[in-house]
């Protein structure tokens, strides 16, 4: 019997710019899978000639939405993917957020303006400004944040958006963001990893979609704290049991506790890099998935 055939899916941008992919692809090999970047919109004569789809950067999804999760649900049928497909459409928009602090896990406060939803500048307005950004993007893309008293200017950020017929997300700003975001990394279920990485949004009233998203990375080792939170947000993700990797991302509060950023359960940077032993992991999750 010859040996699985796994495609690693990406994309235009993240067969350029993934950095954990060729690590992966040479990982693999190396263990005896036939494994082969593969673009997700690639025209590749099945995807049933795979036994297992891995979802690694698909990092244009956010700007084709519906195009991806038809993918994604074509691709569950033909083989098996992961992350699954419902898990995918699930996590792709951030209104997830909403689900998960009303199972109790913390999160950042988030409100939610759809288009046609009446709003105010009110609604802006925080005592240490606000973060906007729309509810599907990826990479922090048309998002920036805004100082106490910059209201009307964060206003007109969401009416960019919703004149675009997208819905937006409102986020208090934490400055305690500023100490380092948290990405913690979980293969099979399992904690592997973790990274600390500079404030992302770092010139206020600024939308840069050119920014580097994961700017001063280094090793980390989370707290005690950090870990239950993470592991409470898995918890309340759809089909947790079947999800062969995610990240979640953490700020503290004012009180200084651990709250969810995000849950990135489809394409999410696993800084791979920065943890061979989370590279192995990741390699026999996969052999074990096939």
């Amino acid at each position: 019997m010859g040996a699985a055939r796994i495609a690693v899916v990406t994309s235009l941008a993240g067969a350029e710019l993934d950095s954990d992919l060729p690590l992966l692809v040479d990982a693999l090999r190396a263990d005896g899978l036939a494994a082969d970047p593969v673009a997700w919109d690639a025209d590749v004569p099945g995807w049933e000639r795979f036994d297992l789809a891995v979802i690694r950067s698909t990092w244009d999804y956010a700007e084709r939405l519906g195009e991806f999760l038809a993918w994604a649900d074509a691709t569950a049928r033909a083989t098996r993917l992961r992350n699954p497909a419902p898990v995918v459409r699930w996590n792709a928009d951030k209104r997830y957020l909403l689900e998960l602090a009303g199972r109790g896990v913390p999160v950042v406060p988030t409100r939610i303006v759809d288009p046609g939803t009446p709003y105010g500048e009110s609604d802006f307005d925080d005592a240490d400004g606000v973060v906007v950004k729309p509810a599907v993007s990826a990479g922090a893309r048309d998002t920036a944040r805004y100082e106490p008293g910059r209201a009307a200017d964060a206003a007109r950020h969401a009416r960019m958006l919703l004149d675009q017929g997208r819905t937006v997300m409102v986020q208090p700003y934490l400055p305690l963001v500023e100490e380092g975001e948290r990405a913690l990394v979980f293969i099979g279920g399992a904690f592997s990893h973790a990274i600390r990485k500079g404030p992302v949004l770092t010139e206020p009233g600024v939308i840069d979609n050119c920014r580097m998203p994961h700017p001063d990375v280094a090793s980390y080792r989370p707290t005690e704290a950090e870990l239950r939170t993470a592991r409470a947000a898995l918890a309340a993700a759809p089909s947790s049991p079947e999800l062969l990797f995610a990240r979640v991302d953490l700020a503290l509060d004012q009180a200084r506790e651990p709250a969810v950023m995000e849950l990135e359960l489809i394409e999410p940077n696993l800084f791979l890099g920065h943890s061979p032993e989370g590279l192995q992991r990741l390699v026999a999750a996969v052999a074990a998935s096939c």
